[in-house]
């Protein structure tokens, strides 16, 4: 009786957020079987008694073929129709070569104007060419092994847009590259069609995209390995070679680098981030007391932790 008479002093209002609480707490309460901590899985292995639904959770990344297969497709193709464009254009006229004065690039490039090295270019093709199988090596890891089919087609799909991203650039704009301002040239290598490809820095687009690719799949798996920096740190360094060999060469302005060295790195980093899994127990539902300057009512919210 005596708790019976407290309760009818207390205040309308103060019983409405008394009651909110109690709501809150019993619903918070009850989800608590739902939420509780779960050991983190081993990617790329599960059980043979699990069912499909549980590998997919423990998969690392998830494809969405009516996504991932149009853009592998169209990347694919048009690299493969473009490339043949490219590498064939109309050689420059000699008038045309003749008239090139420096003064007319744009100060930040400018400098870069009359690099030629033919020794550079060459030896720039053995990291290119030994760059592009790079990330087979990550098989030799047991746990990225396992999801060798989902690894390669993420792989592939980096390496499409990369493709389809620097031979469109190269397709529709015409841009000297700096050897062509080297009047030590001959007129008939000045001239070459290939001269008009500048933009953007192919070589080092596709060895950042292979080799950020390696290093972002490697952290994936192995979040905690201090490995994971090797990995970084030969990307960064495989990148910043080709940047130097593919300038000292006269291949490339500076702002060709920076084009080629974003394009290939955040394709390599990013094709895998967003194909990731993302598990029940990293999204989690809230219910409470909301106040605000428009009323008070009963809030809802949603947590998303990223890996």
């Amino acid at each position: 009786m005596e708790i019976l008479r407290i309760w009818l002093h207390i205040p309308f209002t103060m019983k409405k957020y008394l009651f909110l609480f109690f709501i809150t707490t019993s619903l918070q309460a009850s989800g608590q079987d739902v939420y509780e901590p779960v050991e983190e899985p081993v990617y790329g292995t599960f059980k043979a008694e699990d069912n499909e639904q549980a590998r997919d959770i423990h998969r690392m990344y998830t494809l969405k073929p009516a996504v991932d297969i149009p853009i592998i497709a169209t990347g694919t193709l048009w690299s493969a129709y473009a490339f043949t464009k490219i590498y064939s254009k109309d050689k420059i006229p000699d008038e045309k070569v003749a008239g090139l004065r420096t003064e007319d690039i744009n100060a930040f490039d400018r400098w870069a104007a009359g690099n030629s090295s033919p020794s550079m270019d060459a030896n720039s093709n053995y990291l290119f060419y030994g760059s592009i199988p790079l990330p087979g090596l990550l098989f030799i890891d047991k746990d990225i092994r396992k999801d060798a089919w989902p690894v390669t087609a993420l792989y592939w799909e980096s390496f499409a847009i990369t493709g389809m991203l620097y031979t469109g650039s190269a397709y529709f704009i015409d841009r000297y590259r700096p050897e062509t301002y080297d009047t030590r040239q001959p007129v008939a290598h000045r001239t070459s069609g290939n001269n008009k490809n500048a933009f953007l820095a192919g070589h080092v687009a596709v060895v950042a995209n292979a080799t950020f690719f390696m290093a972002k799949i490697y952290s994936d798996y192995h979040p905690h390995s201090n490995w994971k920096w090797a990995f970084w740190g030969g990307a960064t360094l495989a990148t910043g070679t080709m940047i130097y060999m593919r300038h000292a060469a006269g291949k490339h302005f500076p702002t060709d680098l920076i084009a080629g060295t974003a394009l290939g790195t955040l394709s390599g980093i990013l094709v895998p981030h967003f194909h990731k899994t993302r598990h029940p127990a990293e999204r989690k539902w809230s219910l409470g007391p909301s106040f605000n300057n428009r009323g008070r009512g009963m809030g809802v919210s949603f947590s998303y932790a990223l890996r």
